[in-house]
């Protein structure tokens, strides 16, 4: 009994021991895996095709963040040519009894068309609570947002991990191409937006 209690220290020793030897400071290992042991640069060529990887890697981020924004707009502005609903004409006794409008309580009431303003024709508005407008579920929108949200959430991840590595080939490459990305697409892409 004792030895097997003995096995258990020395091996609790031995992994914390390990653990103490692990180095958190930032590498220029030429070495130094990626993802995996089996993604692990041998040459320096090696090297250099996994930083450009992470070049491309992190443009395409920025790439499915500017992506994302411009299907959130066009979706946007579908909704809201979806706000247009006809109503009922007005007969002309139904004018005469109801009090007369002035001329801009008049183009509130009715829609610009190209044959003037039509007043069988109103936009559909709902109370914004707080300035935001939540349009409702649907299929054809909700899907492919979730999609590109998670594509565009991996390659974060992926981002990060490569990060994580500590080696500053790998970390300078990340940044090299996220300001690649931003320069090319930045104007398309949300100010808030999140970036990994």
């Amino acid at each position: 009994m004792d030895h097997s209690s003995m096995d258990m220290g020395s091996s609790s020793t031995s992994s914390s021991g390990s653990m103490s030897m692990m180095s958190m400071d930032f590498t220029n290992d030429h070495s130094a895996p990626l993802y995996s042991s089996a993604w692990t640069p041998k040459t320096s060529g090696g090297y250099a095709g996994t930083c450009i990887f992470l070049v491309f890697l992190a443009v395409i981020s920025r790439l499915l963040i500017a992506y994302r924004h411009v299907l959130e707009s066009k979706w946007h502005n579908k909704a809201v040519k979806r706000r247009y609903i006809k109503v009922a004409v007005a007969t002309e006794t139904d004018r005469e009894r109801q009090p007369s409008l002035s001329a801009s309580e008049k183009s509130e009431a009715a829609v610009l068309t190209v044959r003037g303003m039509d007043e069988t024709v109103r936009v559909v508005r709902s109370p914004a609570q707080s300035g935001i407008t939540i349009q409702p579920w649907r299929f054809s929108v909700d899907l492919p947002r979730a999609c590109v949200f998670t594509v565009q959430a991996g390659v974060g991840y992926l981002l990060m991990l490569a990060v994580m590595t500590l080696n500053v080939g790998y970390f300078l490459s990340v940044l090299a191409g996220l300001f690649v990305g931003e320069l090319a697409v930045g104007r398309y892409a949300q100010a808030d937006d999140g970036h990994h």
